[in-house]
């Protein structure tokens, strides 16, 4: 947090005497306690996070953001209260780290390695159906999965050996930030197999009324928002049905199914402590405070529940008032930093 000095002082005016400086003292306050966090975003993400409403909330908290020149040198620049970054590429993982070394008083939004495990679909879901939410009115369980690294044509015996059934949903292993990357497929047999392009990974695939629940996180904010998803796959469907399929893309907020009446069997959302439950061992176990979570609700089930993917930074502008949550969550970054501060004098 910058400390400009700034205090109210008198203006000695052309006849000596002192006139008293009108600036208020919240104004005082504000300038005092001016944010500015510097950003490394791709355009894409730059043009659908800073929208100008939250600029505009920003300015009247005394936040500024400042665009990040990634041909200078990060220490050079600034100085900065936070660094807010989604950028790809082991180059810029470490400066990140380096600066973070070098300037612990910043906050980094968030870090490389954290950021890391959930850009690979093997190891993001790790642990997760170890997690002990008992008491907390549901369960929480992950796919079947498996990894094809090389052949899917070969891959089929290896699906059955894995316990996994058919249709199964594919995913590319890496999560790099391309279109590419985030598309699925559901391949309903064996043959449909060596029409995959790996790395990639396979899910088996779970009914669940055809609704999804993205669960955003900022810092200790939770919001979920509902999605239209794929509808089921009866047993008939299963038996007759082959080849693979695209997904559509559910994650526009045109796919919203909130205004939809839909049976709320399907559409109610998850249980309240189950979601703080499991955001809570989320935020400790990855390390990371800006995140979603995609889950689905078994069909038939009112409490069991599937994480399917994790996502950092995901679109956060098509999570509601994103811009207010926001703005509170970097302030109580500010807070915390100068309750440091106050701690250590």
């Amino acid at each position: 947090m910058r400390d400009n000095n700034i205090m109210p002082k008198g203006n000695e005016t052309d006849d000596g005497e002192v006139g008293i400086d009108t600036t208020s003292f919240e104004q005082v306050q504000q300038q005092q306690k001016k944010l500015v966090i510097g950003y490394a975003l791709t355009s894409k993400k730059k043009m659908s996070f800073l929208q100008p409403k939250l600029e505009v909330l920003a300015r009247k908290k005394g936040i500024s953001f400042v665009s990040i020149d990634q041909d200078k040198p990060l220490s050079e620049q600034g100085p900065f209260d936070v660094v807010l970054h989604k950028l790809l590429g082991n180059e810029w993982h470490d400066v990140i780290e380096e600066y973070q070394q070098k300037h612990p008083e910043v906050t980094v939004l968030d870090p490389p390695c954290a950021i890391e495990r959930i850009y690979n679909r093997q190891s993001m879901l790790q642990g997760i159906a170890d997690i002990n939410l008992a008491d907390c009115d549901g369960m929480i369980c992950v796919p079947k999965q498996m990894v094809v690294l090389k052949d899917t044509t070969s891959s089929a015996n290896e699906v059955a050996e894995a316990g996994l059934n058919f249709p199964l949903v594919a995913k590319p292993l890496l999560v790099d930030g391309t279109a590419k990357s985030h598309q699925l497929f559901l391949a309903y047999d064996r043959l449909s197999l060596a029409e995959l392009e790996p790395p990639l990974v396979l899910q088996e695939f779970v009914n669940h009324g055809g609704v999804l629940f993205k669960v955003f996180v900022v810092g200790d904010v939770i919001k979920v928002v509902r999605r239209f998803s794929l509808p089921n796959v009866s047993n008939c469907e299963k038996e007759k049905v082959a080849g693979v399929f695209q997904f559509p893309r559910v994650s526009s907020s045109a796919a919203s199914v909130d205004k939809t009446d839909l049976d709320p069997r399907v559409a109610e959302l998850p249980p309240k402590p189950l979601l703080e439950g499991l955001v809570r061992e989320l935020r400790n176990r990855l390390g990371l405070r800006l995140f979603n979570i995609d889950m689905i609700r078994e069909h038939g089930s009112r409490d069991v529940f599937y994480v399917i993917d994790i996502n950092y930074f995901p679109g956060y502008g098509k999570m509601p008032d994103y811009e207010q949550v926001f703005i509170d969550f970097f302030m109580s970054l500010a807070q915390a930093k100068h309750n440091t501060i106050q701690c250590v004098r």
